[in-house]
């Protein structure tokens, strides 16, 4: 365990097994229709990646780099959004994968901004939830994980950028993020 991880919360093999039972769901629920997935980079990257191949049917992938962080612990309140889809969503399935759903306020406006493209369908798929923190009603469609409201790190999730890499979920010690 790295040292600067209280806790971890999710091992490896928990994760493995949750994003393999909402791969057999997704290809379920889309089996015969074409779906596409919006990853929400960068730190869903990982669960994306992991999830789409877990998907049994073709998928088309696409990517948005949107965020409401910057390098802090608490969303700003406004979503700024860095990269744009390049696929034409209209008319098709489209599935939005966050490697977290916390306050909501990214996941809904992502949602917005796609549904003025007038996809045939629009869903949300998210590794880790903190239902606790959310400001709004929005409730993903597809959840790895409900999590207590602890800041976590791993598995794509960072903190300014740092520890993404780490294979687990794990709590940040708070006097990581106390002396930044």
């Amino acid at each position: 365990m790295h040292e600067d991880i209280k806790t971890i919360l999710l091992t490896q093999e928990q994760i493995a097994a949750r994003v393999q039972e909402m791969g057999r769901q997704i290809t379920e629920d889309y089996q015969g229709r074409e779906l596409i997935v919006v990853v929400l980079l960068k730190g869903a990257a990982w669960f994306a990646t992991d999830l789409t191949r877990a998907i049994d049917m073709p998928v088309r992938v696409d990517f948005m780099v949107a965020s409401s962080y910057g390098n802090g612990t608490s969303t700003s309140g406004s979503v700024k959004v860095k990269l744009d889809i390049s696929e034409n969503i209209a008319g098709k399935d489209v599935l939005v994968i966050d490697d977290i759903i916390d306050s909501g306020v990214t996941f809904a406006a992502i949602s917005e901004m796609l549904r003025q493209c007038r996809p045939a369908s629009l869903k949300t798929a998210a590794l880790c939830d903190k239902a606790e923190r959310r400001v709004n009603g929005l409730e993903a469609d597809y959840v790895g994980f409900k999590i207590p409201d602890e800041f976590v790190v791993g598995y794509g999730l960072d903190y300014a950028g740092d520890y993404r890499n780490l294979p687990y979920i794990g709590v940040l010690k708070p006097a990581v993020y106390a002396r930044k």
